[in-house]
């Protein structure tokens, strides 16, 4: 099943993402895993009910930007499925990584430096280094502004 794996966030700040991982695919013939992880960590002292409604919001959510994204990806003539994972943003997409072995994974650069971010620039450095040593795929960085 080897292929693309190209985690997405959604929004305009995942379209360079997306159409790397579409261009790649077009030069390689190969199909595209979009990604989208739902993590909660946010909310460990929100009543659990609550939590329960927004994972399956977020998953709703989610959903409808992997399908937006496999529209995009099949109108350039590119094969393309989605997935959504509930968990640790980095394990979620080490472990798809391992289950679609993947030959690429396309990661999309913050714009903005916040420490609060799942990925500074430095930690999304350190990140693709870890993927590329555990998992053997290449990792290719796309910058916010990249067309």
């Amino acid at each position: 099943m080897a292929g693309i794996v190209c985690a997405v966030r959604g929004g305009p700040g995942s379209q360079p993402t997306i159409s790397r991982a579409i261009k790649l695919a077009q030069e390689t013939h190969q199909k595209i895993y979009f990604l989208y992880v739902v993590n909660l960590d946010f909310l460990e002292r929100s009543a659990r009910s609550r939590t329960h409604t927004i994972s399956k919001e977020l998953s709703q959510m989610g959903e409808f930007i992997l399908l937006t994204a496999q529209v995009q990806a099949e109108q350039n003539g590119v094969e393309a499925e989605g997935g959504i994972r509930e968990g640790n943003v980095s394990n979620e997409i080490i472990n798809y990584c391992h289950d679609t072995d993947a030959d690429y994974l396309i990661l999309g650069k913050p714009k903005y430096e916040h420490e609060d971010n799942a990925f500074t620039r430095e930690r999304l450095k350190q990140f693709a280094e870890a993927i590329e040593e555990s998992s053997g795929a290449k990792v290719i960085l796309v910058e916010a502004n990249e067309k």
